[in-house]
Order: structure tokens, then sequence, then C-alpha cells
């Protein structure tokens, strides 16, 4: 399946929040690294299925059907040998949406729940919003790669936690949690009586000898205390067609998110969400193949060029998703200073530290699933205004 990831697609007045939202800001003239869709088509037979779909001219309600249960449950069967019932699958249109209606309809107002950080902010904000008592564990950095804090986990667990919101892999720093990892997670939700929540968008991005392992896929105890929230829209950029997949093994859990789905006013999918997911997940994987690699030579390119160019900015590897999490506190540990350089200066956006947590500020996520013109347009005008300020401050 032939795509061409280096071609550089318009995307202004598409609505788009990565380009239109920050072109009304600064101008067209921004390089946008930050929201994580990618800046690349998806498969060319998926966009011809949306021709095809978009020329019937008859949007009407919809309803699911066998084919797509059965691309969900092969998709998962293939790619992460989990065998999952169908009667465990329940539609949603996003996976913070599903989130939310869990906090509202699992746990009371001021009850607790546990992140790790640095988090993604719209998980941790639908904590905040809804009015439950956000706890953070901080993750550990060290030589490079960042580890939970097991003792601190479980000392905050102890203390009356209800929720745990797991990102796997983990965004921003791209960690791959280990089968071991997971186990002793889940074995402190068992002992505490915490619902796992593990939010897995960014599974299908997983780099070397690393693996993604499903959580609830290591004993039958630990999936009948966990929710997997998983979605074709990071994979093959599908994230306004909005489509999730809330997959709940056990059958009271999945009970109550289905009457907080009906509460909600939620139930028909978009006219075009199934198909699309059906074409992703049953004749994509080849192309996603493809993807993968240019993602990662992107990743190399970019550690190439920060080591050659910023010195004083440091890359964490990831060991999955498309995203690229770095560490310029040897550069300035201000924010201020580093949206003044990066953003209006180098005119590059790209998602500043403290939108995962204030304590992180000193960091900045990029953006990889671009086309690689793009890229060096943005990391060469970041490297210009590093040489200028770093002279400066010699």
């Amino acid at each position: 399946m032939n795509t061409n990831f280096d071609e550089v697609v318009d995307r202004f007045h598409t609505n788009s929040a990565k380009w239109d939202g920050i072109s009304n800001d600064y101008g067209k003239d921004v390089i946008a690294l930050s929201v994580a869709d990618m800046d690349l088509r998806a498969p060319q037979v998926l966009v011809n299925k949306m021709i095809e779909m978009a020329k019937h001219g008859i949007y009407g309600y919809t309803e699911l059907f066998p084919p797509y249960y059965e691309a969900v449950e092969g998709w998962f069967q293939r790619r992460f040998d989990w065998k999952i019932n169908r009667e465990w699958i329940v539609f949603c249109p996003r996976i913070v949406q599903a989130v939310s209606l869990i906090l509202q309809h699992f746990i009371k107002e001021g009850d607790k729940v546990l992140v790790h950080t640095p988090s993604y902010a719209p998980i941790t904000n639908a904590v905040t919003v809804n009015r439950r008592t956000l706890v953070e564990s901080p993750l550990e950095l060290k030589d490079g790669r960042y580890e939970i804090d097991f003792e601190d986990t479980e000392a905050k667990m102890r203390e009356g936690v209800k929720i745990l919101l797991l990102c796997s892999p983990h965004n921003p720093t791209g960690r791959v949690w280990t089968k071991e990892e997971l186990w002793r997670l889940g074995e402190l939700c068992l002992k505490y009586h915490v619902l796992l929540v593990s939010d897995d968008i960014h599974a299908d991005f997983i780099y070397g000898d690393h693996q993604h392992t499903i959580v609830a896929s290591l004993s039958e105890r630990l999936a009948q205390q966990s929710i997997i929230c998983t979605s074709p829209g990071k994979t093959f950029n599908l994230a306004s067609l909005e489509i999730a997949n809330i997959i709940i093994p056990n059958d009271t859990y999945r009970a109550r998110f289905k009457e907080s789905l009906i509460q909600a006013g939620i139930h028909n999918p978009t006219f075009f969400a199934v198909p699309a997911l059906e074409i992703a997940y049953t004749c994509c994987d080849d192309w996603l193949t493809s993807l993968k690699s240019y993602i990662h030579d992107n990743l190399s390119f970019t550690k190439e060029f920060c080591k050659e160019n910023f010195p004083k900015i440091k890359s964490i590897e990831p060991e999955g998703t498309y995203l690229l999490w770095m560490d310029c506190r040897d550069w300035s540990m201000n924010e201020a200073d580093l949206k003044r350089w990066i953003l209006e200066e180098a005119r590059v956006n790209v998602s500043f530290g403290s939108s995962f947590g204030k304590e992180y500020e000193g960091f900045i996520r990029i953006n990889l699933a671009t086309p690689r013109r793009l890229l060096h347009d943005g990391l060469i005008r970041i490297a210009q205004v590093y040489k200028r300020i770093d002279t400066i401050k010699i």
C-alpha cells in the first residue's frame, strides 16, 4: 500500500485545531508540531471508502452491526494476541468522553483519582472538571527513562484512591509499560479495590523490541477490574470522525457504562465512523507498518539533529507513541522564555510542559507524525534561535 508520507498537505481552512488554531493568534507562518494528530494522509483505501460514503448522499441514523464487532475483535486478536468477547465492546465517540462518564457514574464527587505525571491534560482536566480529587504520582526520570514510583503509587492508593487512570503507552514520555510493571500496578489495584481505567490509544505505535501489553489480558481478575479505552483515531488519523471502543469485560461495569451513555444521549455513531473503522482494522496493516517506519526515521533524524544543533535540549527516548518529550531545562527552566524563543521568535508551535503538570516547566513535547520537510524546517528555526540565545548567554 503506497503512501507518500513526504507530501506536505495544506491543513489551513479545515477547522484544524493544530493549524487554524495557532494561525489565528500568530499567523500562518508558524509551523505546528504540537497537537497529537498526524499531518499525514490516512490510507488511500480508507479515503476511497469515505468518498464512496459521501457520494451516497443520505446521511441518516446509523447502528452497529456484526462487521463492526468482527473488525474490532480481529484487530485485537491479530495485533495484541488478545481475544475479546463481542459483548465487551461498547461504542463511545471519544476516549476523554468515556473517561468523564466513568468518573461521573462510578465514583462520587470528591473521590480520589490517581494519575502518573506528567499527564495528558484532557484526562487530568476530566478529573477536576468533574469535581473529583486529582492525586498525582510523579514518574521518576532515571538515566533518561521514566519509571513508576511504586512505593508512592501504593501509598496514595492506601489513602483511598477509587480509580487509576493509566496512559499506556504513556503520553507524553513515550514509555511502553512492561508486562512486569503492569502486573505490579494491577496487583495494587486489586489489593486496594481501585478501578483501573487504561487509555491505550497509542498502542499501535511501539518501537524496537518493546511490546505493548493490554493490562486486562494479564489475568481474569485484572480483566474484571479494568476498563480498556481504545480507538483507531490516532493510528489512522481519524480523530474527528469520533469513534472509540471501550472494552469492558466486567458485566456490572459494562451495564453501568452503557446506562451512562444513555443518560448522556450518546447512541448512534456518525455516518462515516463505522466504515472508516472497518476499513482501517481490516485493510491497512501494511500501511501502518510503513507509517511506523517513517515516524521512527523521523525520530532518529530529530535525535541526531538535536545532538548537533542544540545539545542543551535532551530527547527522552520514546518506546512508543509518535511523540517526543524533550528536556529543555539546561537551556531554560522558565516556560515564558521557551515560549518566546520557540513560538514567538522561531515561529514553531510545540506542546509546552506546563500543560502536562505545572512542575514540568522546562519540557516540551514535539509531534513526529509529520512530513520530514516540515519537521526539518521547524527544527532549523529552533536551532537558529538557540544559537543566537546561546551566544548571548556566553
